[in-house]
């Protein structure tokens, strides 16, 4: 088992690159990002929180279906990024935050982690499981996606991850995975 990914890490990828795993130009990623759109709660969302927001290319997406939309990351660089593409977004506040420990209280409707909780060994996992069911609203979501194949870099498998959410969280109410990455939303009881 590899040690929890540290956020020095991201911000060496950030110094190295704009857009290290290129959001903003690569077929994978615009296609993840459709199915993503796709598997959100039907109509508007009130308060929803994306985990690991990067250069907010997801959250400029995520922002037209949101009333209000917190989007955090651990990377300065990421950060200023996202704030030069989401400027004219009002609904959007992004902010610097380690996960776990900076966990935001919520309550949210929808809490959106896309390929970051493979990041966090199990003893920090385990707290972000349980930051995110307190600050989750009864009747809403967690919808997370994650790529599946094996890294040198993550202490979790995506398939992994998403195992542990359903032992945490119940069986998906929508379940939409692909060779490459699993995508599921579980939806809390109202």
């Amino acid at each position: 088992m590899r040690d929890r990914v540290e956020p020095a890490f991201f911000d060496r990828l950030y110094a190295e690159a704009a857009d290290p795993w290129a959001f903003a130009s690569s077929p994978y990623e615009r296609a993840k990002y459709e199915a993503t759109l796709a598997a959100l709660p039907e109509g508007p969302i009130g308060s929803a929180l994306e985990v690991g927001c990067s250069i907010g290319v997801l959250t400029e997406r995520l922002a037209a279906r949101c009333e209000r939309l917190l989007a955090v990351d651990v990377a300065k660089a990421a950060l200023a990024r996202a704030s030069e593409r989401l400027a004219g977004h009002a609904n959007v506040t992004l902010e610097r935050r380690e996960l776990p420990e900076a966990f935001p209280p919520g309550p949210f409707a929808l809490i959106v982690c896309s390929e970051v909780l493979y990041y966090l060994d199990p003893p920090a996992f385990e707290a972000m499981l349980g930051a995110v069911d307190g600050a989750l609203l009864p009747g809403g979501s967690l919808l997370a996606v994650h790529w599946r194949h094996a890294t040198g870099t993550y202490p979790l498998r995506g398939d992994e991850v998403h195992a542990r959410l359903a032992e945490r969280f119940g069986a998906p109410a929508l379940s939409a995975p692909t060779d490459d990455y699993a995508l599921d939303r579980f939806d809390r009881p109202a």
